[in-house]
């Protein structure tokens, strides 16, 4: 790691002194009383780099222990990886609390916190900006601990904490944010398997609801800009020791969160739950290519009496890997449960009459689903569900299907 820091310090000692382009004017309301106070109430330590000076906070988790990565579940969260992603030694975790929540070149982070497993457990430690002017000093400390892990952990980070970062890191003049081997955004697999359970997927409700981890008293995210400009303007330190509080137990989260996930996949060969998390296994399993369990879990979700949407979704997806995989009867089984299915119910027209007609060999019920399939859209065009353009489309398919079945008939 101190190679990273090593390699990222000579490169800013080539550049000209001076300000550099698109780097704030530091702001004097907190001063040095305020910043000296909230080091004291943190335990911060002043770290000094060749950009200048920031406050770091260094944290010991008391739990969860990093275990191995299993083959099952290295393959199905790190496609293509190297032996070294299997680690859990080798991640680093990262989130970042922000001037904003929408991003752009005006939105800061001003405390970055990074978690990672060493012989003791879970460390970590927490950048902050004082002011703005110490944004790069931060940003080069970071970069020192990013560029010794391959492999980076976030929560929603693709989208939000990385781009920003990589932005930070171009307008200070730092040269691009340490790449690592593997990005695990543990937001996707989370989304994925329990969206159908969960109104929502934030990480707060993953571990209140999934993982039963009590956080205790925090901070709505919202107010976290707020606190930070009223301490740029003056304002006391001690809504912000709030703002490390909640960065901490979204590191902590992350890790308990990304260590479920692993064993969850692992063994997935007696993995049970709710129909809800067994279809959203099967959808990720579906997505990672792992067709045959991904068929397995949607059927025992719907056994397991998933409803609503959930299951006409359910059955559209066992429908197309049955078909797939040439499993004709099973993949006709589903698309007659879907015929009602305002989204889907006219290609589940079109595929039971394909299955008829050219694997069950009976023209008669195929002619039959097509008529259906007729009758069916004009009600849907005439009641305004479907628009023209699609109307005229399927009309003609259906017409030119049945006047080939009933040529196909006549000559028998």
């Amino acid at each position: 790691m101190s190679t990273g820091t090593d390699k990222y310090s000579r490169l800013i000692s080539l550049r000209p002194a001076g300000n550099a382009p698109g780097r704030a004017p530091q702001i004097s309301g907190a001063g040095a009383e305020a910043a000296d106070r909230i080091t004291r109430l943190l335990g911060a330590e002043p770290r000094r780099t060749d950009r200048g000076r920031h406050l770091v906070v260094r944290r010991r988790f008391p739990d969860p222990t990093a275990s191995p990565v299993g083959p099952r579940a290295h393959r199905l969260l790190f496609p293509g990886r190297t032996q070294s992603t299997a680690d859990p030694r080798n991640w680093i975790f990262l989130d970042t609390e922000t001037t904003g929540l929408a991003g752009g070149t005006g939105t800061y982070a001003f405390l970055v916190g990074i978690a990672w497993w060493d012989g003791e457990g879970l460390a970590g430690e927490q950048y902050f900006m004082p002011d703005h002017s110490q944004e790069a000093s931060m940003l080069v400390d970071l970069a020192g601990r990013l560029a010794g892990r391959p492999v980076l952990v976030t929560y929603n980070g693709k989208s939000f904490d990385c781009p920003l970062l990589e932005t930070r890191f171009r307008m200070t003049r730092l040269g691009n944010m340490p790449s690592p081997e593997a990005h695990l955004d543990l937001l996707h697999p989370a989304r994925t398997i329990w969206k159908t359970r969960l109104r929502s997927v934030a990480l707060a409700e993953i571990e209140r609801h999934i993982l039963t981890l009590d956080r205790g008293p925090d901070i709505p995210a919202e107010t976290i800009p707020g606190r930070y400009f009223a301490f740029l303007r003056g304002g006391p330190p001690e809504p912000l020791v709030e703002v490390f509080d909640h960065n901490a137990k979204d590191l902590h989260g992350m890790a308990v969160l990304a260590l479920h996930i692993v064993q969850m996949l692992e063994e997935i060969a007696s993995a049970d739950g709710d129909s809800d998390q067994l279809y959203g296994m099967s959808r990720l399993l579906r997505i990672r290519g792992e067709q045959e369990l991904a068929l397995e879990f949607g059927e025992r979700a719907l056994a397991k009496g998933l409803s609503g949407t959930a299951a006409l979704s359910a059955r559209h997806e066992l429908a197309l890997l049955s078909r797939r995989r040439r499993d004709y009867q099973g993949a006709s089984r589903h698309w007659g449960q879907l015929l009602g299915d305002s989204r889907v119910g006219m290609e589940a027209y079109e595929q039971l009459a394909i299955f008829y007609e050219h694997h069950s060999c009976d023209l008669e019920m195929a002619a039959r689903i097509t008529r259906e399939a007729l009758v069916r859209l004009q009600d849907d065009y005439q009641s305004g569900r479907i628009p023209p353009h699609q109307y005229r489309r399927l009309h003609a398919g259906f017409q030119h299907r049945l006047a080939r079945l009933l040529r196909k008939s006549n000559s028998i």
